[in-house]
């Protein structure tokens, strides 16, 4: 074998060495499925999700209704393929706005001390409030839209990205070839972008993992709370919580979102974990052959 064919199937065993090789190859499946049908729902769902139908209110699975219906006469196969809509996009507007804001910030707190001294003051006052708390008052003071529902969700997480580029960025700080970089003359903003932003990619890629399941989990935790996305957008969140109410006349009202929602959150934490695997210098030496 050669050094290149080598190098390039190094990654991919590394990939799969802490688990079996089927776990996240059925992760990714998962994962596919469920953007295939939050992007093709209105050729995927039976039904419109708000179409009211009061004579089929609580009615079983069947050949029409797949998962059944709501107490309103409402498809719930048609809300659960519609939810995954909102959920996804919650997910990715959280991580993106995180990254967005978080890398910056870690980048400059990390190089610049003064900055490093009154901002990461500010991320501990951030952190010191429990996320979900904090989500809840944004949302109760404002609309709850959905532009509304990711900023109250990203505000928490940030600080967490904002230390973990920071840590990144100190340690890397005092590596040679930085020391280089300053002896000759290279200005610190060019420094960051060159020799300090690279360093932070790969803990970043599998972060961004974790605050994407992490938002969706939250956005339906708020939801179920009657506090995030309104009812006039299916959301797996509002529609359990609208499903509690009949839950001994009717559990899969409940079951069904419920489920959706496990088998997403996990698997992209499964892909989180293959993605640290993958990425992290400490598990490519342990790995190694």
């Amino acid at each position: 074998m050669s050094v290149s064919n080598y190098s390039d199937e190094m990654p991919r065993r590394r990939l799969l060495a802490n688990r079996p090789h089927w776990l996240t190859l059925l992760a990714i499946l998962i994962l596919v499925a469920i953007v295939i049908m939050a992007v093709f729902a209105p050729y995927i769902a039976n039904f419109e999700p708000t179409k009211l139908n009061s004579a089929m209110r609580l009615k079983p699975s069947s050949d029409v209704y797949w998962m059944g219906t709501d107490s309103y006469g409402r498809d719930l196969f048609s809300r659960v393929v519609y939810g995954a809509r909102i959920s996804l996009i919650v997910g990715g507007g959280v991580a993106l706005g995180c990254i967005l804001i978080g890398m910056p910030l870690g980048l400059l707190a990390g190089w610049f001390r003064w900055i490093d001294s009154i901002l990461m003051r500010i991320m501990d006052g951030l952190m010191a409030i429990p996320s979900i708390l904090l989500a809840i008052a944004i949302v109760a003071l404002t609309n709850a839209g959905l532009g509304t529902v990711i900023f109250a969700i990203m505000l928490p997480e940030i600080p967490h990205v904002v230390r973990l580029v920071r840590s990144r960025v100190i340690a890397v700080r005092s590596e040679t070839f930085v020391d280089a970089a300053v002896l000759l003359g290279t200005s610190p903003l060019k420094i960051i972008w060159k020799h300090l932003l690279p360093a932070t990619y790969a803990p970043m890629i599998v972060q961004g993992t974790f605050i994407y399941a992490g938002a969706i989990l939250t956005e339906a935790a708020l939801s179920f709370l009657g506090v995030g996305i309104g009812a006039e957008m299916p959301s797996w969140g509002n529609i359990m919580a609208e499903g509690r109410l009949y839950f001994a006349l009717n559990p899969w009202l409940i079951f069904w979102p419920a489920i959706v929602l496990s088998l997403c959150i996990l698997s992209i934490n499964l892909l989180g974990d293959a993605l640290r695997d993958w990425l992290d210098p400490k598990m490519k030496n342990r790995n190694a052959p």
